[in-house]
């Protein structure tokens, strides 16, 4: 009989001891289980951080410092894409009274002529010359700032694709005229005025002549190109802007 009772309280202990060690095990398999999908999620995040937070060389988004002018600050700031400006903003301009009128007047124009010429060589707009002066500076340090990340692409390759350049402004009695041009392999293969004279007659003219003398410039490779009939001074200023565009490119 003691032998029975001694067997029975043996396989009650031995059941108690199982039913405790059981839980213990499943909440600690759980966490080992747990702790393998953390450790991979935490892997898969690292690199994906890395790849957005890096841009490519010469491109994005670069501000220029802020420069003091008698009406106030201009600051200028550049979109840049494969080492070229493909827009400019002032994030800073001269505010109040006066100054508004000649901010609206000139930031336009500044930054339109900052993206056609890709350089801080723009003319100054007539009448609001602190801000343009101001303007010019701010620009020069954007692109200070962007010279580094673009040298690298644009130094071996850029001999031999297609590059762009733009001619200097050429003054005229209805408005400046000035012509960009596509070179490759020493030719022109595409031409276009990104300033052109406006507004009244001007507009008929210069939607007349320009497409010609673009297409001129192509086929002739030089500024020897002829004026277009009732477009006298925009050709002729088409033709000196061509002719600068062709001196930059060394041909």
């Amino acid at each position: 009989m003691r032998r029975v009772v001694l067997a029975t309280a043996a396989t009650v202990s031995g059941v108690v001891l199982l039913l405790a060690l059981k839980p213990a095990s499943g909440p600690a398999g759980a966490s080992a289980a747990g702790a393998a999908p953390q450790a991979t999620a935490a892997g898969q995040e690292s690199p994906q951080g890395g790849a957005q937070g890096a841009a490519p060389a010469g491109s994005g988004t670069v501000t220029g410092d802020a420069v003091r002018t008698q009406y106030g600050a201009v600051q200028v700031r550049l979109t840049v894409s494969g080492g070229k400006i493909t827009k400019a903003e002032a994030v800073q301009a001269p505010k109040g009274g006066l100054s508004d009128q000649k901010t609206q007047l000139a930031v336009p124009r500044l930054n339109q002529e900052a993206v056609a010429a890709g350089t801080a060589d723009i003319d100054a707009v007539s009448g609001a010359t602190y801000t343009s002066e101001g303007y010019r500076k701010s620009l020069q340090s954007a692109l200070d700032k962007i010279k580094p990340a673009s040298s690298g692409t644009s130094g071996a390759a850029g001999s031999a694709q297609a590059r762009t350049v733009t001619g200097k402004a050429a003054q005229t009695p209805y408005g400046p005229v000035r012509v960009r041009i596509t070179v490759a392999g020493g030719r022109i293969t595409k031409a276009e005025a990104v300033q052109a004279p406006k507004g009244g007659l001007s507009d008929q003219k210069t939607q007349l002549a320009v497409p010609r003398l673009n297409q001129e410039a192509v086929a002739a490779g030089t500024a020897d190109i002829d004026a277009v009939s009732g477009a006298t001074y925009t050709s002729e200023g088409y033709r000196k802007s061509l002719q600068s565009a062709l001196d930059q490119a060394g041909g």
